[in-house]
């Protein structure tokens, strides 16, 4: 008699009818199936071209194919800890992340999901457990089809669109209750793990942070919370974004992502002295993230519009110091007790992949306590008046990570080099767009 699936149980005590399969795409995106309840099987799994996780994000391919050459299929296996109501839904659905193997069981290469557990991998075999937390921008904007027209805030309950900007306004957020009341409805019913809501800087731009915990949960957790926001914000007739920077003269939306590790054995931060104080293990951190975060940008600056938010005085770091409490530099250190100490890295944007982003950070870290790299004095000043210490433009940054064989190493020399062309072949396409400032001011100038 064949033993029933864990998922088998928890799908017929919530009378599911359709069951999305997905996962995340390179992008962060979901892919997948959506297949009938009485046609799934979770122990069998499903299967996707393997080519899916190639894909640019305007569902082209890189020119060198990364796949097997005959084009395969690749299992989808699901994580029974993944699975959740569709709370948007008309009939009782259920949404389950997969991982993505080979016939024979191995973990795909190419699958975002599978490269931050490599990563995780290495912290539980040195005795080490990661700890996150992500904070996530974002802007509610107009519904607008052109894409030749920028971009405007919403109309909220007043019937008006906001004046100016309403740095952490309660009224403001307010304009758009209805909105946030279903996002806090909708995550609960996720068990998203929302923490606080604030209006940050821009105009409708705003930010929610979750709860720290296990790295793998918060980057499904930061997976689902973007389609969630997004559906909602279509519902009521309007657009929320996670572009990094989609308004000229507004601020960049980031995605700040606090981490700490966790002695295994002990139960205590690595980051803390017995004394209270600030230990080798920290600094070493803080010294690998210096030295890796620069080859690693297309992870946390992904696209050509990425680099459009990390510039001067714009809450945006431009180069790699370290301060404590110090916003304006890249790698911040909240005030805390010893238990809660924590590096706040604020170089991604909100447009990255998850997955992506917390596996980078988290594995220039690691590599910052292998070697033991010593940081720079930590900055009491202002950041902005530093040089620029980052990739300017995403070429110049897919050309550092392509020659970072440490990094390589950690994330897979197959899997660096295919994102890399991946992200090669987006610029390419955006370097033959002619923009409206070029024609503006070259036409009849020069």
């Amino acid at each position: 008699m064949t033993t029933p699936h864990p998922l088998d149980q928890w799908l017929d005590e919530h009378h599911i009818t359709e069951v999305e399969c997905l996962i995340p795409d390179m992008t962060g995106l979901a892919r997948g199936k959506i297949v009938p309840r009485n046609k799934y099987r979770p122990s069998e799994g499903l299967r996707l071209p393997e080519a899916v996780l190639a894909l640019t994000v305007t569902g082209d391919y890189p020119d060198e194919d990364f796949t097997s050459t005959a084009d395969p299929d690749m299992r989808l296996i699901p994580d029974p800890k993944s699975v959740r109501l569709v709370p948007w839904a008309n009939e009782p659905t259920a949404q389950i992340i997969h991982d993505c193997v080979a016939f024979d069981g191995t973990p795909a290469e190419l699958s975002p999901r599978n490269v931050l557990k490599r990563i995780l991998k290495l912290y539980d075999d040195a005795g080490l457990k990661a700890v996150v937390a992500p904070e996530m921008e974002f802007y509610l904007v107009q519904v607008q089809p052109d894409e030749d027209i920028p971009l405007s805030p919403p109309v909220g309950r007043t019937g008006r669109t906001e004046a100016g900007r309403q740095s952490f306004s309660i009224d403001a957020v307010n304009e758009y209750d209805d909105i946030f009341d279903v996002i806090y409805d909708w995550c609960e019913a996720q068990g998203l793990a929302l923490d606080t809501l604030i209006h940050e800087m821009g105009t409708a731009q705003m930010e929610i942070n979750l709860d720290h915990g296990d790295p793998l949960e918060l980057a499904d957790q930061v997976f689902l919370f973007k389609r969630t926001v997004r559906e909602v914000a279509i519902r009521n007739k309007m657009y929320a974004t996670f572009m990094a920077k989609p308004m000229q003269g507004q601020p960049g939306s980031a995605m700040h992502i606090h981490q700490s590790v966790i002695d295994k054995e002990t139960g205590r931060n690595l980051f803390s002295n017995a004394d209270g104080g600030p230990s080798d293990a920290f600094l070493h951190y803080i010294g690998g993230l210096q030295r890796y975060l620069p080859p690693a940008m297309p992870f946390f600056a992904p696209y050509v519009n990425s680099y459009r938010r990390l510039s001067r005085y714009t809450s945006a770091p431009i180069n790699l110091s370290w301060g404590y409490d110090n916003r304006t530099c890249g790698l911040r250190v909240p005030h805390s007790g010893p238990e809660a100490r924590r590096v706040e890295n604020r170089l991604p944007g909100v447009d990255v992949n998850p997955y992506l982003a917390i596996a980078a950070s988290l594995a220039c870290g690691l590599l910052g306590m292998r070697e033991r790299l010593q940081p720079s004095e930590p900055l009491s000043g202002s950041a902005y008046e530093q040089p620029h210490q980052l990739p300017r433009h995403l070429d110049d940054a897919i050309e550092m990570l392509s020659h970072c064989e440490p990094l390589a190493e950690l994330f897979g020399e197959h899997f660096v080099k295919a994102y890399a062309a991946i992200k090669d072949a987006e610029y390419r396409e955006f370097f033959d767009v002619i923009s409206p400032w070029e024609r503006r001011y070259l036409l009849l100038h020069v």
